[in-house]
């Protein structure tokens, strides 16, 4: 049996396997990317890629369908989902010659495909290969989670995991699960041309009350119908899938269990190794480390928050605090997360209602409608708002956006957070007019404006005026 000698033995080759691999050979270091399925990963292959370029396609269709808001004048869009398909195989293929094995090669990383399995602390097995490592890592990632409903196993159903290989317009998509996965994929679906129910007790579960009840309002507004509830049963009959709730039932021909995921565990031989684990995930200390001090892990499989982003930070930390002296944290509450509905909905730090929990008072809400963004008034993107959490002197806490292009408009908000900037900070940096950026300055000019004004402090400025005038 042939043997191979490493540095650092990477064990999954998704966003945080790949950039973990790239900062290892920058260092210098003898290092190899295992990988049993496909490069990339959820992220390039059933994840962020493709639902991306689903988004854009059925965007498309509804830019289509409502031009004559714009003095356009069209027909009814007509979805060829074959060729929806190709538009998304397309875009992962683009995206996967950039981290293929030849690509990550070329970087002085060794591709070893193949299932991994730790045959001790030190040393796994891979494809009939003995591989042994001073340092593994292990970045295997989550897939879908099945819930409890009755029958489910005897009906046809997807997960994100296959949805993207579906070339079938349906007439009527139920979606099990309301948050992003399921809202993201259920909007598509709705604008490509299918009838679409949501089965769910409430729309992305993790966000405010008014972010909740202002996507609510435009799945209502594009037809997409939600029953509350939790999904109990299913089965067939000669008109198709029925999913019951306690007192209601839906029928559609295409299911989609969007009900979360769990870190992928099995198979690795932990327990050959010495690392302890659930099916909740690897437990690590701060600094990425299992039970056993010589093997890491981060992303997904640690059980924690699951966005391809965080996953790649903290297997950049992982390598770092593997193979350089000192060492760093691989955990911060400054995780951002973006929801690619149509508005998307962006968030970093606490939300409104867990700011209000912790610091009672000791707050205070900055907020703007996008309707008042001349962007977004141009655009026709005027619904949705900007909050921004801070402290009683200003400090910035967190953010939430609900509106297009949320994501790039939550960036600066996340480095001032993370610089432990102030409202009035931002306020004073010039932001390029017209954007939908500018909302945020904006904001934080009426409120600095506001903090100026109010107390001693507006009564010495307002004096100061008259003296001037």
């Amino acid at each position: 049996m042939a043997e191979r000698n490493y540095d650092l033995v990477i064990i999954g080759a998704g966003s945080g396997g790949l950039i973990a691999a790239s900062f290892a050979a920058k260092l210098g270091a003898r290092v190899a990317l295992v990988e049993k399925s496909r490069i990339g990963g959820d992220c390039t292959w059933t994840g962020c890629v493709p639902s991306k370029a689903l988004l854009k396609a059925a965007k498309v269709a509804h830019e289509v369908r409502t031009a004559c808001h714009y003095g356009i004048t069209s027909g009814p869009p007509k979805t060829d989902m074959a060729k929806v398909r190709d538009y998304v195989f397309a875009a992962i293929q683009q995206v996967y010659q950039l981290e293929s094995p030849e690509t990550l090669q070329q970087k002085g990383i060794d591709v070893l495909l193949g299932s991994a399995r730790f045959i001790d602390s030190t040393s796994i097995e891979v494809a009939g290969e003995v591989v042994h490592s001073k340092k593994f890592l292990i970045t295997t990632g989550a897939r879908a989670v099945l819930p409890s409903i009755a029958d489910l196993s005897e009906v046809p159903f997807v997960t994100y995991e296959k949805i993207f290989e579906n070339d079938r317009l349906p007439e009527h998509l139920i979606v099990i699960g309301g948050g992003p996965i399921g809202s993201e994929l259920a909007q598509a679906y709705r604008r490509l041309g299918s009838q679409v129910t949501i089965v769910a007790d409430r729309l992305l579960p993790k966000e405010d009350q008014d972010v909740r009840e202002l996507i609510g309002r435009v799945f209502e507004d594009e037809g997409i119908h939600l029953l509350k509830g939790r999904a109990k049963s299913v089965h067939n009959d000669r008109a198709g899938i029925v999913v019951s709730t306690d007192g209601s039932e839906v029928r559609g021909d295409l299911l989609l269990v969007a009900s979360g995921r769990k870190p992928t565990v099995e198979g690795l031989g932990l327990h050959e190794a010495g690392v302890t684990y659930s099916e909740k995930g690897i437990p690590v200390d701060e600094q990425l480390r299992t039970t056993v001090k010589n093997i890491y892990a981060a992303g997904d499989v640690v059980g924690g928050q699951q966005f391809t982003h965080f996953a790649g930070w903290q297997a950049f930390q992982a390598v770092r605090n593997a193979l350089l002296p000192a060492s760093s944290s691989g955990f911060t509450d400054l995780v951002p997360r973006v929801t690619f509905t149509d508005p998307e909905v962006a968030q970093v730090g606490p939300t409104e209602e867990q700011a209000r929990s912790k610091y009672g008072n000791n707050i205070k809400i900055c907020y703007t409608k996008m309707s008042q963004v001349d962007r977004a008034v141009c655009e026709n993107d005027q619904l949705g708002f900007i909050k921004v959490i801070a402290r009683r002197n200003g400090t910035i806490l967190g953010a939430t956006i609900v509106a297009a292009r949320a994501g790039e408009t939550l960036s600066e908000l996340i480095v001032a957070i993370k610089q432990n900037m102030k409202v009035s900070d931002l306020a004073g940096a010039i932001h390029a007019y017209p954007t939908y950026s500018t909302g945020v300055q904006q904001l934080a000019a009426d409120m600095a404006i506001e903090e100026l004004l109010s107390g001693t402090s507006g009564r010495i400025v307002r004096g100061l005026s008259k003296i001037v005038r």
